[in-house]
């Protein structure tokens, strides 16, 4: 951080262009932008990518110290270890794309808090949606009524298919996964739930069994009644080829099929059947599944496979549910749930995440049989779920993703940068995969094309050290952390994703230049 001056602090405010400015500019790239904001950082005899103008000032940070705020974190909070890069960045303020550190240093946000922030840090519509509510009403529990959430449950409800229409509100991902297990097993009577290795379906005591990701697995005994089965990864899995992801990227692997027919997805079905046959009882409660895996790395799998699998738990009496907590609210552009990508209606939806843009709220959709099975096993209760604040948020979220078409520019922005990244796998034998849809991207980086192993941890962190240092902040996944994840908020332009795409390639040729070395 120290080592970057950014130039475009210096400029007069009057210089600065406004943000619908940029997006006229981005759908008409012959005009100038008449003053342009570049940072200067040290990178050998490479000149960092010029990074787009922003529009807004960050007030001057007033708070603790860098060397007092790691002192506190080393004694009142918790030792595990999640914070990104050597030095882990201070965040003093957002602002839409952007986030600003304690030092002033512009970053462009492309992990969104983990796929939190779907309409932009800090989004004036959504903040004074807030504002508003906080000064009438915050919290008053499920034991009386009030307006936003039964505003909020109405215009929800109409988003989703029939019979999806019972709504319960809860406030993280993890108790919507919780919650969604109980029901499952409550309209079943049976216990084993299947979810694929690689899954993330949240960090709770009961969710940790649905989780098949090793960092976390606890050596102490868990529930019980979960199964993991093959994940259908058509990159890094034992099948796949050249059609069969619903992406307009492929894998580098070739297979003879027509582009109708996957070999691969019969392959992984029968895997599936293996796993029913073997490790669950002949009546199960459910299976969970997200439409593309986040956590693991963006790993999608087979088209049709998801249909013929939900089919295969019906027959046994299961439940099939939807974790939409990363993939929902339009992120996939082409649809606004993942799992219509996918051409199959679950009985359970559970989201959380981009629901309210960062505030904390999270819920469960389900059909009136099943939410009946819950209620004559339980009564169901939430302290915080649903409350008037939550709902007014998530209700002005719905209505940013509609008013500013956040959806569609998903699909283009999305689909625009997703071409722009896969022809990095033709320049670096070290970018193995590139895959995704709309704003939610995988780069996954290998030792090389044949082998498919993965790029050692520490060599990865040095590129993503690289990205930030240009003023670019992604993700990582898998389950090697071997993979890069793009998931910016949805307002984000083609001019930003240009940035992107540069600065990750310049990280790689840094990269690939320290290799030769």
């Amino acid at each position: 951080m120290g080592e970057m001056t950014l130039v475009w602090r210096h400029l007069p405010r009057p210089l600065c262009l406004v943000t619908s400015t940029l997006r006229i500019l981005e759908m008409r790239p012959f005009l100038s932008l008449g003053a342009s904001w570049t940072s200067v950082t040290k990178l050998g005899l490479h000149t960092r990518p010029r990074m787009p103008p922003c529009d807004f000032t960050p007030e001057k940070y007033q708070s603790l110290g860098y060397n007092r705020v790691l002192e506190i974190h080393k004694e009142h909070l918790s030792p595990v270890a999640t914070a990104f890069f050597q030095k882990p960045l201070l965040l003093h303020q957002g602002h839409m794309e952007w986030l600003f550190d304690a030092e002033g240093n512009r970053y462009l946000d492309f992990f969104s808090g983990i796929v939190t922030v779907s309409v932009g840090h800090c989004h004036p519509k959504v903040n004074a949606v807030a504002q508003k509510q906080l000064g009438r009403l915050w919290h008053t529990s499920a034991i009386f009524f009030h307006a936003p959430i039964h505003e909020y449950a109405e215009k929800l409800a109409a988003l989703l298919p029939e019979p999806l229409k019972v709504i319960f509100l809860v406030n993280s991902g993890s108790e919507a996964n919780d919650l969604a297990m109980l029901m499952a097993r409550a309209h079943s009577n049976n216990i084993d739930i299947i979810s694929f290795r690689g899954a993330f379906h949240g960090c709770s005591p009961y969710t940790l069994d649905l989780t098949n990701v090793g960092t976390y697995k606890m050596e102490l005994p868990g529930g019980i009644g979960c199964q993991s089965t093959m994940c259908p990864d058509v990159f890094r899995g034992p099948w796949g080829g050249s059609h069969c992801r619903d992406s307009p990227v492929q894998t580098i692997r070739k297979c003879s099929c027509a582009p109708d027919c996957c070999q691969a997805k019969d392959q992984y079905i029968e895997q599936f059947k293996d796993t029913l046959t073997t490790s669950v009882t002949k009546s199960i409660a459910g299976f969970f599944a997200e439409p593309i895996q986040g956590v693991n790395g963006v790993v999608q799998y087979p088209k049709g496979f998801l249909k013929e699998a939900f089919e295969l738990v019906r027959a046994r009496g299961g439940v099939c549910v939807a974790d939409e907590v990363q993939t929902g609210f339009g992120r996939l552009g082409s649809h606004f749930w993942g799992f219509q990508t996918h051409d199959v209606l679950p009985d359970i939806v559970t989201m959380a995440k981009g629901i309210g843009n960062g505030f904390p709220m999270a819920a469960v959709v389900t059909t009136p049989e099943i939410a009946k099975s819950l209620e004559k096993r339980l009564q169901h209760f939430s302290t915080f779920g649903g409350s008037p604040l939550a709902c007014a948020v998530g209700s002005a979220v719905l209505e940013v993703i509609k008013e500013e078409n956040l959806q569609e520019n998903s699909q283009e922005v999305g689909t625009y940068m997703l071409l722009k990244f896969a022809k990095l796998q033709d320049e670096f034998e070290i970018v193995g995969d590139v895959r995704g849809k709309g704003l939610m991207i995988g780069i996954e980086m290998v030792q090389d094309k044949t082998s498919r192993q993965p790029l050692p941890r520490e060599e990865v962190n040095q590129i993503h050290e690289d990205c930030k240092n240009m003023g670019l902040l992604v993700g990582k996944g898998g389950i090697f952390a071997q993979t890069f994840r793009i998931a910016p908020p949805m307002c984000i332009t083609k001019l930003e994703a240009d940035f992107a795409v540069e600065v990750f390639r310049s990280a790689l040729t840094q990269h690939m230049e320290r290799r030769a070395k």
